[in-house]
């Protein structure tokens, strides 16, 4: 494998500042700053038209930007040269494939485009289509058409890859095998640059995300800090009775829904601790008790609906 660039040149795999790109007079990408390392994976996040294609169209070089200074792999991607676009890969959510050649034979024809290309075993042992080299492309499962997506991604031996939306449409099973797959080429030294709008896959996958909304980064950090950031874990259970005696002088404690006592906290080992304490002295029943803990897809509605309610 080729090193993957010349870090002399970019202290980062990529480097964004100040990205701005208009539309006429649509402002869809308004400064935006991004340093991403080298091996690391990177998740934006966004809702739709918040200008997550129009920022990787523009790494990617297939789209100029209006204004700012972006690095590459130590390229500028307006540029589109040649060494640069040698040393990307691009999984898009859809892959134009011949569907009457085999497996290997789309690899071999995707190698062709490149200088130092992995060889096509390799390319495939990395995806887990060892097995189905010699099957027709149409024969596919739609987990394994994903997967030579991703091998035509890897043709090349990139140093970066662009992800777009990796597991749309993939069954749990299927989600989780492309995840380890995708741990596996970070392993392997590559930068992954994420899309996705499943929350559980960038909160899995992503060392650091970026969620954007109206072309704005509004949150940035990794997924367990971001997390960290929402304001407690909740605690609901069926009210039973006497549940007035049962939840006095709790702090955090809701007004009751359809019948269900709701406790917002940030302490729920303690606060689980006196509940349980108080039910067993009092013989009540904690009927229907969860404990849910906040998630990236809670933190990601709270700032999108925050920034929102800003504007």
């Amino acid at each position: 494998m080729r090193p993957p660039y010349n870090s002399a040149v970019a202290a980062n795999a990529i480097e964004v500042r100040g990205l701005r790109k208009s539309y006429g007079g649509v402002e869809a990408v308004r400064g935006i700053d991004l340093a991403i390392a080298e091996g690391e994976i990177f998740a934006l996040l966004g809702p739709n038209g918040a200008g997550k294609t129009t920022i990787v169209e523009i790494l990617e070089g297939h789209r100029q930007r209006s204004a700012g200074a972006v690095s590459v792999l130590g390229f500028d991607p307006g540029r589109l040269e040649r060494a640069f676009k040698e040393q990307i890969g691009v999984v898009l959510q859809e892959t134009g494939v011949e569907p009457y050649l085999t497996v290997e034979e789309t690899v071999e024809l995707y190698r062709g485009y490149y200088p130092q290309p992995l060889p096509a075993a390799a390319v495939l042992r990395l995806v887990g289509l060892l097995d189905q080299r010699r099957q027709r492309v149409s024969k596919l499962s739609g987990g394994q058409k994903r997967r030579l997506d991703v091998a035509i991604g890897l043709a090349g031996d990139p140093a970066l890859l662009f992800l777009d939306e990796p597991t749309t449409g993939f069954d749990p099973a299927a989600r989780h095998g492309a995840w380890e797959m995708i741990k596996a080429l970070q392993a392997l030294g590559k930068t992954i640059f994420l899309t996705t709008h499943y929350m559980e896959e960038a909160e899995y996958l992503a060392d650091r995300v970026a969620i954007i909304r109206r072309g704005e980064v509004v949150a940035i950090g990794p997924p367990r800090e971001l997390v960290g950031g929402t304001p407690a874990t909740t605690i609901r259970f069926d009210a039973p009775a006497g549940a007035e005696a049962l939840v006095a002088g709790i702090e955090g404690l809701a007004p009751a829904e359809d019948g269900r006592v709701t406790i917002e906290t940030k302490a729920p080992t303690a606060v689980l601790y006196e509940l349980t304490r108080r039910a067993q002295a009092s013989g009540a029943e904690l009927a229907g008790l969860t404990v849910a803990r906040p998630t990236l897809e809670d933190t990601y509605l709270r700032l999108v609906e925050d920034s929102e309610a800003a504007e």
